[in-house]
């Protein structure tokens, strides 16, 4: 599977920003995905995760409340709806992909990775 990742820029706190990632290649609906982000200096990070078949959503505590993770199976495309940004969410954002399951992706780490796309939240 192959994951493109788009949707970053530059927005004010107290913003919004919808990130996309188009999925092409093994475009089966059995994989789970997720967003994971990595600010400079800092360790990559688990942000949100759904899970195949049911859809079921997981978020770090920093997203929750803020940040909705959706799929849409007819255009192989998963998103990240990024409100009420701060500028501690400035980070290059990464989307992911794991067929053994979202607990895996957030435990273990995904077996697919996208390229990442950044997100800048001024203050």
């Amino acid at each position: 599977v192959q994951l493109q990742a788009s949707g970053g820029g530059l927005v004010q706190a107290g913003g919004s920003l919808r990130l996309s990632c188009t999925v092409s290649g093994d475009t089966s609906s059995r994989y789970s995905f997720g967003w994971f982000r990595q600010a400079p200096g800092k360790e990559r990070d688990f942000v949100a995760s759904i899970s195949w078949p049911r859809g079921r959503t997981d978020y770090a505590d920093s997203a929750k409340g803020r940040f909705t993770i959706s799929r849409d199976s007819s255009k192989n495309t998963v998103y990240l709806q990024m409100n009420s940004l701060k500028p501690e969410d400035t980070a290059v954002y990464y989307c992911a992909a794991e067929p053994r399951g979202s607990s895996w992706l957030r435990q273990r780490g995904p077996s697919a990775w996208g390229q990442g796309t950044q997100v800048t939240v001024s203050s």
